[in-house]
C-alpha cells in the first residue's frame, strides 16, 4: 500500500502543465478512504489492548509503520498541491478549497493517531522502568502518557470511546507507581511508636523511635533504590507534599513538641551499618521547666541529624525548579513548630521582675543561632520567623507577663473570703516597698513652709508639724486579701519604676486595672454575702474606705520616681477615690436599711402599744422591745472591733433611733391611755432607756466602752424625746404644764404643742384643770 501511495504523490509531483483535477480528486479520494481505514484498525487495536486486553503486539507494529508511511506521503501531497495552488491561484482556489479541507481533517486524524502511539508507547516504558525500579523514569513516563491524554481530550471532534479506556489505563498505572513509591518510603522511614492509649505520657513517649534506612551500604546494592530517586519520583508525581506532611505530623508529635513539652527528655542519636536511629531516654532533673538554650540544642540535634540522612536532598519540584526536601518540611512545619516553642519555651522563660531582663540576652543570641543554624541546612528561608521576633520583643512580652500574673493574682485576692481579717491601728506596721527620700534626687525641692509665712507673723505651735495621726485611717479590722491586695499595687509600682517607659505604663495601667477590677468584681462575687452577714458588710466597707485611703497618695509616692511619661502629674489614683468611697458606703447603708426594716417589723408586732392593761397586749409589747435590743446588742458584738469607732457610734445609733422613734410615734398617737397602761408603756420605755446605751461597746475592753455609753443622747437624735416621753407617763398635769414653760422648757425642745396636748387628753379625763392645763400649752 506504501509503494502505492508513493507512485501516486510522484505522478502528481511530475505533473508540470496545468493540474488534473479530476485525477487529483479521485487520488486524493482514494487516500482519504485509505486513512480512514487505517483509523478503524489503529482503533480497533487500541480498544483490543486497552478496553479488551487482547495481543496484538506485531499487528499493532505493522500499524506503526503504515501511519508514518502514510503520515509522509501526505505531507508531501500537502505541500505540491499548495505549490500548486500557490502557482495558479486565482484558477484553482474554488476547486482545491475542499481538497485542502479534506486533508486538513486527515491530518488531524493523524496527530490524533500520532498521540495514540505515544501513550501505548510511553505506558510501555513506564512499565519496563518500574519493573527495573528506576521510579524517576517511571514517574516521568507517567507524566507523558498524561500529557498526551491531555492533548487528545481537549481535540472538539474526536470524542473517541477509547478515551475512557485510556484514562482508566492511567489511573491504574499511577497509582500502582504510588503503591510501590509508598512501600519504598515506608522501608527508608520506619517509625516504632508507643500505643495510642496514654501515648502523652513520658513513659510512653521514651519507647518512640524513629529508624532511617538511608544509611548508604558498604556494598552496593541495585537492589534498594537510592533515597533520591524514590523521592524525585514522588515529586514528579505530586505525591511528596503529602507524605512530607504525615511525616511531619508524626515528627511533630513523637519527637519534636515532647522534646519541648518534657525537660528530662534527651534525644539519642545511634547510627549502624545500614540504619540510623533515633530513640529517647529520660533523666532526672531538679527543675520543671528547662532553659530555651537547652530545648534550642535538642532541636537543633535533631534537624542536623535528619539533614544528615534525610533532608538534604536536592529535588526538582514541578513549577518551583530546584528545592531541597528540608526546605520543603521546613514550610509545612516551622508554623507549628515555631507556636510550640513560643509557648511552651519562651513564654516561661520570660523574667518576672526587670532586674532580670538584662540575663534575657543570652536567650536571645541563644534563638539567633538556632535560626541561623536552620537557615544553614535550608529549613528555614533567610527571613526573619515569629520565634526570633518574639524573643527580641521581651519589653513588651514582661510587662504583659507581669500584668497576667498581677491581674490574676490581684483575682484571686479579690475572690478569696472577706471574713479573714486584719486590724489597722495607725501605728500598725504593713509590709509595703520602701520608698526613697522624694528629695534624694535630681528633683527641685520644695520650699520649707516656714518661708511662705510673712515676717511679723506669729507662728502657732510647731514650725511645719503635724500631729502624726493626720492622715491616719482609724483602728478596723480589714481583709486580709485587700491589704495583699494594696501590698500587690505598691510592688507593681516599683517595679514600674525600674523599667523602661514603655512597660512603666502597661504596668501603672495594670495597677489602675487592679482597683477598677475590684470595683466590679467584689460587689458581685459577694453580693449574697454582703446582703445577709452584717459583719461581712462592716468588712467590706472598711475594706473599701482602706483602699481609697491609699488611693489618695498612691499617685503620688511614685510621682519621682517614674518615668517622664508618669511623672507630669499623669500617674494618680485620686479620680478613683469617690468611686471607692461611694462604694463602700453604699453596702453599708444597704446593710442599715435591712436592720432598721428588721427592728420596725418586730415593733409592728407591739400592738401599736395600745390597752397595755391587758395581758396580751402587754406581753406582746415587751417580746417586741426585748427583739429590737437582741438584734442591737447582736450588731453591736458581730460590728465590735471590726468598724470605727466613730463609725460603729453612729450606726448603732441610728438603729437605736429608729427603735426610739417608733416607739414615740406609736404611743403618742393613742387615744386613750389608762394610768395603768401609762405605768406599763413607762416600764417598757425604762427598758430601752436602761439596756439600749448598753449596745454601745464598739472596743474589746469593757471598761473603755462607759465613755461612748455615756454619750448616747450625741449619737441618739430621739433620746431627749424618748425620756421626756417617759416623763409625761408619769407625770401629773402641772409637771406637764412646768415642763413645757410656755413654750420655752424641756417638754417643748420635744415635742410640738398638738402632740403634747394630743397625750394629755388620752392620759386624763375631760376636766377643767385638764382644759386649764391645755390651754397654757400654746
Amino acid at each position: 500500500m506504501a509503494a502505492r501511495a508513493g507512485s501516486l504523490v510522484a505522478a502528481v509531483l511530475a505533473h508540470s502543465g496545468r493540474l488534473d483535477k479530476e485525477h487529483l480528486g479521485a487520488r486524493v479520494g482514494r487516500l482519504s478512504r485509505r486513512v480512514e481505514e487505517l483509523k478503524g484498525e489503529v482503533c480497533t487495536m487500541i480498544n483490543k489492548k486497552y478496553s479488551e486486553f487482547l495481543p496484538s503486539m506485531q499487528s499493532a507494529e505493522d500499524l506503526v509503520a503504515q501511519v508514518e508511511g502514510l503520515s509522509n506521503n501526505i505531507d508531501l501531497l500537502k505541500a505540491g498541491i499548495e505549490n500548486e495552488v500557490q502557482r495558479d491561484l486565482n484558477v484553482a482556489v474554488a476547486e482545491f478549497t475542499e481538497l485542502k479541507q479534506q486533508l486538513e481533517r486527515d491530518t488531524l486524524v493523524l496527530s490524533v493517531l500520532k498521540k495514540l502511539q505515544e501513550f501505548d508507547t510511553t505506558i510501555k516504558e513506564c512499565n519496563s522502568a518500574l519493573q527495573e525500579k528506576q521510579y524517576v523514569a517511571a514517574a516521568q513516563q507517567l507524566e507523558k502518557a498524561r500529557s498526551s491524554l491531555r492533548s487528545l481530550e481537549s481535540r472538539r471532534g474526536f470524542e473517541l470511546k477509547i478515551l475512557k479506556a485510556l484514562g482508566t489505563e492511567l489511573t491504574v498505572q499511577t497509582q500502582n507507581m504510588i503503591y510501590h513509591l509508598g512501600e519504598e518510603w515506608q522501608k527508608l522511614i520506619v517509625w516504632k511508636l508507643p500505643p495510642s492509649k496514654g501515648s502523652s505520657s513520658l513513659e510512653a513517649l521514651v519507647l518512640s523511635e524513629l529508624h532511617l534506612h538511608t544509611v548508604p551500604p558498604q556494598e552496593e546494592d541495585t537492589a534498594v533504590p537510592p533515597v533520591a530517586a524514590v523521592l524525585q519520583a514522588l515529586a514528579v508525581l505530586g505525591e511528596l507534599h503529602s507524605k512530607l506532611k504525615d511525616f511531619g505530623h508524626l515528627l511533630l508529635q513523637y519527637i519534636l513538641k515532647p522534646l519541648i513539652s518534657h525537660p528530662s527528655l534527651e534525644p539519642v542519636p545511634e547510627e549502624q551499618p545500614d540504619v540510623f536511629i533515633l530513640r529517647f531516654r529520660s533523666q532526672e532533673l531538679a527543675l520543671d521547666e528547662s532553659s530555651p538554650m537547652e530545648v534550642f540544642e535538642k532541636i537543633k540535634l535533631v534537624f542536623e541529624v535528619l539533614h544528615k540522612y534525610l533532608l538534604n536532598v536536592p529535588l526538582e519540584q514541578p513549577g518551583e525548579g530546584r528545592i531541597t526536601l528540608a526546605e520543603l518540611l521546613g514550610e509545612l512545619i516551622w508554623e507549628e513548630l515555631s507556636d510550640c516553642l513560643i509557648h511552651n519555651c519562651l513564654v516561661n522563660s520570660i523574667p518576672t521582675k526587670s532586674s532580670k531582663l538584662e540575663q534575657y540576652k543570652e536567650v536571645i543570641e541563644s534563638t539567633e543561632e538556632f535560626e541561623k543554624a536552620l537557615k544553614k541546612m535550608q529549613f528555614l528561608k533567610e527571613d526573619t520567623t515569629a520565634l526570633l521576633k518574639y524573643a527580641c520583643n521581651v519589653d513588651s512580652h514582661f510587662a504583659n507577663k507581669k500584668c497576667q500574673d498581677v491581674i490574676m493574682a490581684a483575682r484571686n485576692l479579690m475572690t478569696s473570703e472577706i471574713h479573714n481579717t486584719v486590724k489597722i491601728t495607725p501605728d500598725s506596721s504593713i509590709a509595703l516597698p520602701e520608698l526613697p527620700d522624694p528629695g534624694s534626687g535630681d528633683h527641685m525641692k520644695l520650699p520649707r513652709a516656714c518661708s511662705l509665712v510673712p515676717n511679723g507673723t506669729v507662728s502657732v505651735g510647731t514650725e511645719g508639724r503635724l500631729s502624726p495621726l493626720t492622715l491616719c485611717l482609724p483602728c478596723c479590722r480589714i481583709s486580709c486579701s485587700v491589704q495583699q491586695l494594696v501590698e500587690l499595687a505598691y510592688h507593681t509600682l516599683l517595679e514600674a519604676t525600674a523599667s523602661t517607659d514603655l512597660c512603666c505604663v502597661q504596668l501603672f495601667d495594670c495597677v489602675r486595672n487592679i482597683f477598677q477590677l475590684f470595683y466590679e468584681v467584689v460587689p458581685t462575687y459577694h453580693r449574697e454575702n454582703l446582703q445577709k452577714l452584717p459583719q461581712l458588710a462592716a468588712i467590706h466597707h472598711n475594706n473599701c474606705m482602706y483602699i481609697a485611703h491609699h488611693l489618695l497618695t498612691l499617685g503620688h509616692q511614685f510621682r519621682y520616681r517614674s518615668t517622664s511619661v508618669l511623672s507630669n502629674g499623669a500617674a494618680t489614683f485620686v479620680d478613683l477615690v469617690p468611686a471607692f468611697r461611694r462604694l463602700g458606703m453604699e453596702c453599708f447603708l444597704a446593710q442599715m436599711r435591712v436592720q432598721k426594716g428588721e427592728i420596725l417589723e418586730r415593733l409592728s408586732s407591739a400592738r401599736n402599744f395600745s390597752n397595755m392593761d391587758d395581758e396580751e397586749n402587754y406581753c406582746a409589747a415587751n417580746k417586741a422591745i426585748k427583739q429590737v435590743l437582741h438584734q442591737l446588742r447582736r450588731l453591736g458584738m458581730v460590728w465590735q472591733d471590726v468598724l470605727p469607732v466613730n463609725v460603729y457610734c453612729k450606726a448603732m445609733g441610728a438603729l437605736l433611733n429608729t427603735a426610739l422613734a417608733e416607739i414615740v410615734t406609736r404611743i403618742a398617737a393613742l387615744e386613750d391611755i389608762s394610768a395603768e397602761d401609762a405605768d406599763r408603756l413607762y416600764s417598757l420605755c425604762r427598758i430601752m432607756v436602761e439596756e439600749g446605751p448598753q449596745v454601745f461597746t464598739p472596743l474589746l475592753e469593757e471598761d473603755k466602752n462607759k465613755k461612748y455609753q455615756e454619750e448616747v443622747p450625741v449619737y441618739v437624735q430621739k433620746w431627749m424625746t424618748f425620756k421626756e416621753l417617759m416623763i409625761i407617763l408619769q407625770a401629773n398635769l402641772q409637771e406637764i404644764v412646768d415642763q413645757w414653760a410656755d413654750g420655752k422648757g424641756p417638754l417643748a425642745e420635744e415635742f410640738s404643742a398638738a402632740e403634747v396636748k394630743s397625750l394629755i387628753r388620752a392620759l386624763f379625763q375631760n376636766t377643767e384643770r385638764r382644759a386649764a392645763a391645755l390651754a397654757k400649752i400654746k
